[in-house]
């Protein structure tokens, strides 16, 4: 079954060369666009970027494990058709390591190496009036 893109969609399939962030309403795509993206640049574009290059962030647990979900039956489909293909195989073994997470996991790391900045920050001030 091939999907009907809108305009707004194909050019979010298509944009290369750049950073892209998708900000769209509830049930309007997003993941679909998003996977076909990624596929799109993993597995069709000359050169194919590795998975494990990317970074895709989502804003919830489900929607990332959704995304992963979804191009990992992408991959394994192709794979299907193409079984001798490569860079398939390498897409196939590197998604397990793809970086698609979602944005609280992200705020937990900042937040966690700010802390231990500040804390580093705090003993080094700390050291230095004792002197």
């Amino acid at each position: 079954m091939d999907v009907k893109w809108t305009s707004e969609q194909k050019k979010v399939i298509d944009l290369r060369d750049r950073d892209i962030l998708v900000s769209a309403a509830a049930g309007s795509g997003k993941t679909a666009v998003l996977v076909e993206r990624i596929v799109n640049r993993i597995c069709v574009d000359n050169p194919p970027v590795d998975i494990d290059r990317m970074l895709v962030v989502t804003f919830t647990k489900a929607a990332a494990a959704e995304m992963r979900e979804r191009v990992s039956r992408a991959i394994d489909s192709l794979k299907e058709q193409k079984p001798d293909d490569e860079n398939l195989q390498r897409q196939s073994m590197r998604s397990s390591l793809q970086s698609i997470r979602f944005v609280c996991l992200w705020c937990r790391i900042i937040s966690h190496s700010l802390i231990w900045i500040l804390i580093s920050e705090s003993v080094t001030r700390q050291s230095l009036s004792l002197c």
